[in-house]
């Protein structure tokens, strides 16, 4: 918009080589040290000072002269006989212009408030016509006497004569564009009288008024039906007039603004600053209690403070998705800017020459004008469209409503959706909209367990029969005063006000749920959930927050082997934001080698010979040592760095078994759910294989319990389908610790049993509960024709009796512990008999 200024500005004759005829002299001044008697006329030039001191930017006496002396005359070589020499008006007691001729001739002009005369200039400036040519002048003096600042000397010039006219011009040019345009503008505001945004209109009208009078005051067009205001008494109106369209400017923004898009106690400072510059600008063009040079500080401060007010209700009106205020920065940035630039020319920043003070005019009464055009007809449309709505509105509300309730309706359960949890969460943290404070809330999330399994097996029509007999019981177990809503596939959600008995009855009511026998077509099994669970406020004030620890509490549910109710702690948090720290740190370490594999053996039980080996990832970790997967093994299944660290283990383990047959005839390697995601990841296992010229029967996949539960279990059994007939063995590890199902033994290819190594551990502890166990799965085993190892032997009465109860392969820290390949013929392995 600026650009907008400055093309009109040229348009009305600003021609390059005038502008190079006119010499600015304003940095060629510098202060000049007077006696304290200089006389008010000034008559001789024996009692003006000769010497200079720069800078000249200092704070005037309080009472008597201040001169400024022409540094260098020589700057004046190029002015013809009649030049003009153009001064900005300040607020002084006097003014005198001493021009001293070579030939040591004195040309004096004074000038005091309401006596300036014809001497004025458009633009703001003060003229003295000089009768000799610039090569024939030898000192000028600017004399000021209680002068209130110097701040506003901004511009002093020297104007050949044929340039006057043309500079009066373009100002007079741009001072009507100017007037025109802010006429227009009240034109436009006075022609809407009602509807929502007349307090905006009210304060906008007094607004262009005052601006309209700023424009006239601050060229001097004023002075050519009052000539009596050119010069101080112009700067004091012109001053109190910037306060004044400050504090208006403040009240527009206030009143534009919606309702709830700025607080109460925000309006409440905005409306006192405005109230405040505005007092202090009419008290400035009073005089009253104190002069301008006491004034002008606080027309400074105030003006920030409003400035400061401006640029903190818009950012506070965004955060608030106020949609008005992007208008007002579309249409007010270019006034913001000019305030700012004026603010600027306040603390003695910025310097506009004539072009700039033009083009900056004329923006801004040509957005401005934009402005209002924009107000007026957005309000003559609302006033418009009031009627219309009115009319319209009971046809639309029946209409409305229902396709509100299909908007935020599950289809298939009748229960809430995901819109309508999202809308219920936001309104239940954002509390009463009169200011009560929000009550305390309970978030539950609810996963169905094994959703894919019954569509796969007992098809999508029983699956779909479950979710609506879940849906039914959650809204059953949540209350009438609880909301319910189904947000994903097998994913619901339940908000519930918090209260002493409210978490105990739904965890009841959830409790008795579980199991709950369903019958479609005949058939009938029992159903289960898991479940996560966060308070509002104490496990987070924001619903996104809220939300992510209720869905760490479900994930540890399904963590655990699912079907239970979990209630959000800060170490899940604390977990999380550890993987996450470790999956950082795992991609620098993967660049420098810092993950190993420690093979440990699995030996005959009876000699301690071994049989095979299992690789173990091992990370040596800068600064915590060496880690175990027990330390950063989640990492492994989530992200792209946790699948890169398990491709390189992978590696690791066959290029072992490549380059040291001998010593590793076999060796079992932990795959997780990303290596075994459907034939196709089987095949790329096998290329690698291939492409060593390993034996694919010397590679033995070892996968847990967790893994044969996953969602993805059709996947996970044709990849193990394609590894089992490609020769490549299969070991169930940590088998007795999960909730594998034992159909899974019959219908996926395991040839080995693993049994968890807290079996093992507590032998000799649980009254024979673990013994029982061991013999079940050692039997189990024989019986389906499966190896079985036993993991975690540590003591020799441990491998007597695990001998005793039938065990014929062992792994454990009484044969050998985890070692790396170049330790591991010296660590060697026990031998028993």
């Amino acid at each position: 918009m600026i650009l907008i200024g400055l093309v009109l500005a040229l348009l009305v004759g600003w021609p390059g080589q005038a502008a190079a005829t006119i010499v600015p002299l304003r940095d060629q001044f510098c202060h000049a040290t007077a006696p304290a008697t200089t006389p008010d006329d000034a008559r001789t030039i024996g009692q003006l000072p000769t010497t200079c001191d720069r800078p000249h930017r200092i704070s005037p006496p309080v009472d008597g002269w201040l001169w400024l002396r022409l540094d260098d005359p020589a700057a004046l070589s190029t002015m013809p006989a009649g030049w003009a020499l153009l001064t900005d008006q300040l607020a002084f007691a006097a003014h005198t212009v001493l021009i001293v001729g070579a030939d040591g001739s004195v040309q004096t002009e004074r000038f005091a408030p309401g006596q300036v005369g014809n001497r004025w200039m458009p633009g703001g400036l003060l003229r003295v016509t000089v009768a000799k040519p610039g090569s024939g002048i030898a000192a000028i003096y600017l004399g000021y006497r209680d002068l209130a600042t110097l701040e506003p000397l901004r511009r002093v010039s020297a104007v050949p004569p044929e340039d006057m006219l043309w500079l009066g011009g373009s100002w007079l040019a741009v001072a009507g564009t100017f007037a025109g345009a802010i006429v227009t503008v009240l034109i436009f505001s006075l022609l809407v009288r009602t509807g929502p945004l007349l307090p905006a209109q009210r304060w906008y009208v007094l607004w262009s008024v005052l601006a309209l009078a700023y424009g006239l005051t601050s060229t001097n067009m004023l002075a050519l039906v009052w000539p009596a205001l050119a010069g101080p008494t112009a700067v004091r109106l012109t001053d109190a007039l910037v306060a004044g369209t400050s504090a208006a400017a403040t009240m527009v923004f206030l009143a534009l603004m919606e309702r709830r898009s700025l607080p109460r106690w925000f309006r409440r400072i905005g409306a006192g600053l405005a109230l405040a510059c505005g007092l202090v600008g009419v008290a400035t063009l009073a005089g009253w209690p104190a002069g301008l040079r006491t004034m002008a500080p606080s027309l400074n401060v105030l003006g920030s403070a409003n400035g400061l007010v401006l640029l903190t209700g818009v950012a506070i009106a965004i955060s608030r998705r106020s949609r008005t205020v992007w208008l007002y920065l579309i249409s007010w940035s270019p006034l913001i800017l000019v305030f700012c630039l004026w603010l600027a020319q306040g603390w003695q920043l910025v310097t506009q020459p004539d072009l700039v003070s033009m083009s900056m005019l004329l923006a801004l009464a040509i957005e401005s004008a934009a402005l209002s055009v924009l107000m007026a007809d957005r309000v003559r449309r609302l006033s418009g469209e009031r009627d219309a709505a009115e009319q319209a509105r009971l046809r639309l509300e029946a209409e409305s409503g229902a396709y509100r309730r299909a908007a935020l309706t599950d289809p298939l359960t009748g229960l809430g959706n995901r819109a309508a949890f999202q809308a219920q969460l936001r309104r239940m943290v954002d509390g009463d909209p009169a200011g009560t404070p929000p009550a305390p809330f309970m978030l539950l999330l609810v996963d169905v367990d094994n959703l894919k399994q019954i569509n796969d097996r007992l098809g999508h029509d029983a699956g779909d029969r479950l979710l609506m007999t879940i849906g039914a019981g959650l809204a059953m177990a949540a209350g009438p005063d609880g909301h319910v809503a189904r947000i994903g596939g097998d994913e619901y959600a339940i908000l519930l006000l918090e209260h002493s008995a409210a978490a105990s009855r739904i965890e009841a009511a959830l409790e008795a749920l579980q199991g709950t026998s369903v019958m479609h077509e005949g058939r009938r099994w029992a159903m289960t959930f898991s479940a996560g669970l966060a308070c509002h406020p104490a496990d987070g004030p924001e619903p996104e927050v809220l939300v992510k620890h209720a869905d760490l509490a479900l994930y540890q549910v399904k963590h655990r082997g699912r079907r239970g109710l979990y209630r959000y702690d800060p170490s899940l948090r604390a977990r999380n934001d550890r993987r996450a720290r470790f999956a950082q740190e795992a991609a620098e370490g993967l660049s420098r080698g810092e993950f190993m594999l420690h093979f440990q053996p699995i030996v005959r039980i009876e000699t301690g010979a071994p049989v095979g080996f299992e690789a173990l990832l091992r990370w040596q970790h800068p600064r915590h040592g060496l880690l175990t997967p027990a330390t950063f093994g989640e990492m492994l299944t989530d992200g792209r760095t946790g699948h890169a660290v398990q491709h390189q283990a992978i590696d690791m383990a066959l290029d072992a078994l490549r380059d040291h047959p001998d010593q590793l005839p076999r060796v079992g390697v932990n795959l997780t759910g990303p290596d075994l995601d459907g034939p196709a990841a089987a095949h790329r296992l096998l290329q690698r294989i291939a492409a060593r010229g390993i034996e694919p029967s010397r590679l033995c996949v070892e996968v847990t319990e967790d893994l044969v539960l996953d969602g993805r279990l059709t996947q996970t059994a044709e990849a193990l389908t394609v590894l089992h007939d490609a020769g490549l063995p299969i070991s169930l590890d940590d088998f007795g610790t999960g909730y594998a199902s034992l159909i899974h033994l019959k219908h996926l290819p395991f040839d080995t049993l693993k049994i968890d190594r807290s079996f093992t551990l507590t032998l000799f502890e649980d009254h024979g509960e673990s013994e029982t166990i061991i013999r079940a799965i050692i039997g189990l085993g024989q019986g389906l024709g499966k190896q079985v190892v036993v993991e975690g032997v540590e003591t020799e009465a441990q491998r007597r009796k695990l001998l005793a109860m039938g065990c014929r392969l062992a792994q454990g820290h009484l044969f050998c512990r985890p070692v790396p390949l170049a330790s591991l013929a010296q660590a060697g392995t026990a031998q028993v008999g």
